[in-house]
């Protein structure tokens, strides 16, 4: 049997081309669309709740409005695409509307003018360099359906900016702290909030920050309780996995 879209299974059913049966196994043998380039993850909404995310960097313009092509014509909206250059971004705004940020280079793709917005994520951040990584991490979870409040350049330079603001950190179901040099506001952040905190070190900082290797490890050497750490500069991860902490109670 030729691969099918779900739309054109369930034609082929109601038509008597293929029956029940047919259909349901193929659905379970044709868990990706494969564009020679890609294997489209066409499962991943079902299995994760969540469509794939298309990582930008590398991919060729071509590619990525392949991708972003295919998953138009499943009715895809929200389509995520991180790293996007400014070259490729307009090669897919002539697909589909597209909401393209230049601070963060994130892309989505068919914004759904619906989207709900779920909780409170607080993106917390050392100092306004950090912002591309912040950015990164709210309009991501904005995309997946969650309230974000950002509270930008609180860094424990200045650590009364964030005593200032101990009224925001107490309304959050998630805090994301992001820093870079070395990287003491998730600490501080940990030890103020009763939600879990999720550290994001960055790449900004000089020599002996090794490109945000000193922000890593002082993350994951923090003493407070509740804060899990995502990779350098991996915006993206912690507004993924901060979507999927602040959704918890929707799902039992």
């Amino acid at each position: 049997m030729e691969q099918r879209t779900v739309r054109d299974l369930l034609a082929a059913v109601a038509q008597g081309e293929i029956t029940p049966e047919q259909a349901e196994t193929q659905l379970r043998i044709q868990p990706f669309i494969d564009l020679g380039y890609a294997k489209l993850d066409t499962q991943r909404k079902r299995r994760q709740g969540t469509s794939e995310v298309i990582y930008g960097k590398s991919k060729t313009p071509a590619q990525i409005c392949g991708i972003v092509t295919e998953m138009l014509h499943r009715g895809e909206q929200d389509i995520l695409v991180t790293h996007l250059s400014a070259l490729a971004a307009e090669q897919v705004r002539a697909l589909a509307p597209l909401d393209w940020d230049e601070l963060s280079e994130l892309g989505i793709v068919n914004p759904n003018p619906n989207r709900p917005a779920r909780g409170n994520i607080v993106v917390a951040s050392g100092g306004t360099s950090d912002m591309p990584v912040c950015e990164e991490a709210a309009r991501t979870a904005e995309a997946l359906g969650n309230r974000v409040t950002r509270l930008y350049d609180v860094g424990v330079a200045g650590l009364h900016r964030l005593m200032a603001n101990l009224d925001v950190l107490a309304q959050a179901r998630v805090v994301i702290a992001v820093a870079g040099m070395e990287g003491a506001l998730a600490s501080v952040v940990g030890g103020l909030v009763s939600c879990p905190v999720i550290a994001v070190p960055t790449s900004v900082g000089y020599g002996a920050n090794f490109g945000g290797l000193s922000a890593l490890l002082s993350m994951l050497n923090s003493c407070a309780s509740g804060v899990s750490v995502v990779n350098i500069d991996n915006g993206f991860g912690a507004g993924f996995l901060a979507s999927r902490i602040n959704q918890m109670e929707g799902l039992v």
